[in-house]
């Protein structure tokens, strides 16, 4: 069986404590984005077809942005990446016992969950 991965609606924003409360107000108040708050305590916005979530990340020096793909299967996927020479880094946030999915990083070290759509 072929890897089938595609594109997910979820983009996560790590942000520093420093500048977390600030990077709220911009995409509330400046931008207007539409806010949620269903899985409180993380907090977001609706950005077109996306959730834009802002993360609270106590001791990072500066933003990191970290996007989601969506796979079927997610052994197959995370086992094709891998083949691929992908570095998997999924000590970076514990996703739970039985999570159908895990974390890749791309040659960029930007951070990719890799999730089956249901898996939470």
């Amino acid at each position: 069986m072929a890897a089938e991965i595609k594109g997910g609606i979820n983009i996560a924003m790590k942000v520093p404590s420093h500048q977390y409360e600030a990077t709220l107000a911009f995409y509330r108040d400046v931008v207007g984005l539409e806010p949620f708050d269903d899985k409180a305590p993380a907090r977001g916005f609706l950005l077109g077809p996306n959730r834009l979530w802002i993360d609270e990340a106590p001791g990072y020096s500066q933003a990191e942005v970290w996007l989601e793909l969506f796979t079927p299967d997610h052994k197959i996927a995370l086992g094709h990446l891998e083949q691929n020479g992908v570095v998997r880094c999924d000590p970076i946030e514990d996703l739970g016992a039985g999570f159908r999915g895990g974390w890749v990083m791309n040659p960029a070290n930007i951070v990719h969950m890799v999730r089956e759509p249901d898996a939470w």
